[in-house]
Formats: structure tokens, sequence, C-alpha cells
């Protein structure tokens, strides 16, 4: 038997081990090279993995949560297709039973119908967790991707025509079904056991890092932003029928480009191996958003170039491609420091944890109506708390505190924010 062995490739950014996110085969499967045949999961994001070869399965480096070196074997091929193979050797022939060893070569062959083989179901992680969580049977989902992969948009259409709601079960059926058990959670009685893999043991392996390693300290101030609400809804009463319309965080972003221009200890990351602080000229925005998988940071580049509308367009197109899982690894790394708001639900205050190797976090809370008192008298202003963090190490107090009060001042004078 030729046998190919497939070694885990270098999936870059210094990656020396990924955790094996999903197998799309297994032993004893025949695949066709570029055939789908897992995702394997760095610090950034799920890589997906095609066949290198056509063959059969032998065998598999682990299963999904399980931690596999660059350069190791991560799955063998058989590449002589004519014997099946399976876990166990198959023997190559086989024995006649001794009971039927006297039956005339003449006798009726005993017809034997072929097994139907399912379907293999091609999409990735957050897909599947999500039909899991709707009660949606992949199989029913019709593909529009490469090989009929199932793509977010095609589970979406499913969901809009109500494919998700369950058929009800019998009592008969109840009592009848039989037992098998979750490979992720083991539940008895009511405690419930989930195995940390994926995604979340990367958020909180990079949390725990972050607490650790960095001197946080927060500095919270609130930001009078009636004048900027009122800007930003006459221009989505006038803008262009392809224009989206304006949230509130592209002005925020534009506002953080120029602050951070007069203080660039802040947009900066910390190498910690070569113990170099690294300042960078354009800001590379990191956008905190929450995804089916856990959270992913994806990112608008040199946001300092862009009009209000571009940054407000980028920041749709990264966030939805963060929580479809169709975000390209670049889109995933090289923030140089990162915005997080929890929309209405962002509270008074915050304290974020820093997005290593950065150096600073902006935290966005939710803008309220507060009675506030103006050249003495008391008014209803619209008004929103900034809740930030710094690396205590490169970043002093009074830095942060003068770096906040400037972007205060932008997003309360909001004109100036598109002068020159």
């Amino acid at each position: 038997m030729s046998e190919y062995i497939f070694k885990l490739p270098d999936l870059g950014e210094g990656t020396v081990e990924v955790e094996i996110a999903e197998w799309n085969v297994q032993v004893g499967d025949m695949v066709q090279e570029e055939d789908l045949i897992g995702a394997m999961l760095t610090d950034k994001a799920a890589v997906e993995l095609s066949a290198p070869v056509t063959g059969r399965v032998v065998s598999l480096a682990g299963e999904p949560g399980d931690t596999v070196a660059v350069g190791a074997a991560l799955i063998v091929f058989s590449t002589d297709n004519s014997q099946p193979v399976t876990e166990d050797a198959a023997p190559s022939s086989f024995d006649i039973p001794a009971a039927d060893a006297g039956q005339s070569d003449n006798s009726d062959a005993e017809i034997v119908a072929e097994p139907v083989t399912p379907r293999k179901i091609l999409t990735s992680p957050s897909i599947r967790r999500r039909a899991g969580e709707a009660g949606v049977d992949l199989a029913l989902v019709t593909g529009s991707g490469p090989r009929g992969r199932i793509k977010a948009s095609d589970l979406d259409d499913y969901l809009a025509s109500a494919g998700s709601s369950k058929p009800p079960v019998s009592s008969a059926e109840l009592l009848t079904a039989p037992v098998t058990a979750d490979p992720v959670a083991e539940t008895t009685g009511t405690v419930t056991e989930i195995k940390v893999v994926g995604l979340r043991r990367m958020i909180a392996n990079r949390m725990t890092e972050a607490n650790q390693e960095i001197p946080h300290f927060a500095y919270v101030e609130e930001v009078d932003v009636s004048a900027l609400e009122s800007l930003r809804k006459h221009l989505n009463d006038t803008k262009a029928a392809d224009d989206g319309k304006l949230t509130l965080l592209p002005f925020i972003g534009l506002a953080l480009a120029r602050t951070l221009a007069k203080f660039p200890q802040c947009n900066a990351h910390y190498d910690r191996e070569r113990n170099v602080i690294i300042r960078h000229s354009a800001v590379h925005l990191g956008i905190a958003t929450q995804t089916p998988d856990g959270l992913k940071v994806p990112i608008v580049r040199d946001i300092g170039s862009l009009s209000v509308h571009r940054l407000a367009a980028e920041i749709r197109r990264v966030s939805g491609a963060a929580r479809d899982n169709t975000a390209k690894r670049e889109e995933l790394s090289g923030s140089t420091i990162t915005i997080t708001s929890l929309g209405k639900l962002g509270g008074i205050v915050t304290t974020p944890v820093i997005n290593l190797p950065e150096v600073a976090i902006i935290g966005v809370n939710k803008a309220v109506e507060r009675p506030t008192v103006v050249n003495g008298q008391v008014v209803i202003r619209l008004m929103m708390n900034l809740s930030s963090s710094f690396d205590h190490r490169f970043v002093d107090g009074y830095d942060a505190a003068m770096m906040i009060q400037q972007l205060k001042s932008l997003l309360e004078q909001p004109a100036t924010l598109f002068m020159d």
C-alpha cells in the first residue's frame, strides 16, 4: 500500500501549533485532491485545509480540540485505492463459512443492497454551531458554495423559510430513542461540563495573558455628543442612495485617527521578545466584534485616509465577515489600537482588556440623555462615556488623560473632524 503523509503546513505569523477545529473526513473515506478535509484554528482565524492528493484516509492526527505541531503528521492517505481502509486492518479476501461449503454453484445468489453513503456536509465550524443552536439538520440545507459548500447566507435563507422548526416528538419516540453522548458537553443532573476548545480557548488564553502581563489602568470621561448626533442624523437624511447609514462609531474612528497623530505612544505595539516599542504612523483600527464563535477583532486599515462614509462601510464589511467566518487572515491581525463597544448594552462604565500587543483600547458606552449644567443652566444633553484602558508600562497617566481630552474635544465639536 502506497501512503502519503500530509504534514501540518506552516500557517504563518509564527504559528508553531494549531488546534483541530473539525474534520470533514473520517478514517476510511475516499477523497479527491482539493477536497476539503478539515479546519485548523490559529490564534487569529480558522484555516481550512484541502487534500493534497487523491486517496483514502488511513489515519487522523487527533480529534477536534486537540493540538497539532507545525510539521507533524496531520493525516495519512492511502494512494493505492484498490483496497478500502478502516481503523482496523480490513481482510483482502473473505472465507466461505463452513455451513455454506456444500452449496451448489448454481444456487441463487443473494442480492445485497449497496449502502447509501450520506453526502459530506461542507461548511465552517461557526455555521455548524449556529445550525446546532437553531436545531437545523445541515443535510437539509442547500449549499451555494463550491462543491455544495454551505455558506452563512444559505443557512440564513433556510432559517428565513422556517426550516429551523423541529417536528413534534412523540412519547414513543422519546422512549425508544437511543441515548448518545455529546462529544462537547456531558450533562449530569444539573451540572453541565463543556470542553473549552476552539476560539473560546484561544480567547481565554489571550485574555489571561493580557491580564497577567499588562498593568492596566482605566480612564473614564463623559462626552457631550449632542452636536455629533445632530450631524449624524443630518448626514443620514441627506446621504446618497448608495451610502449606508452612519452610526457614531466612524466619527469616533476619525477623531481617534486625528488624536493619535499627537499621541503616537498610544498607537503602538510592544514587542516583548525584542523589548521594543513600535510606534505606527497609520492607525489600523481593530473593531471588537461579537460573533457566534466568540469575540473577534477584524481590522480597518489606515482609517485616517478614509472618509466618514468609507470608514463606516469598512466597519460594516469587516464586522460582517468576522461574524460569518469569511474574513481573510490579514483582516484579523495587525491592529494598532482597538475600539470596543456594546452598543445599547454599553452601560455606564466598562474596564476593557487591552488587545495584545497593543498598548491602549477605547471602550464606548451607550449614549443617553441626561440633565447637564451648561452655562449655569440645567439642560438635557446626549451624553456618552468613554471607558479606556492603557498599558501603564508605556503610557503615563497624564498622557492618557490628555489623549482622551483631545478625543472628547473633537467629538464635542464635530466640525473640527473635517478641518485641515
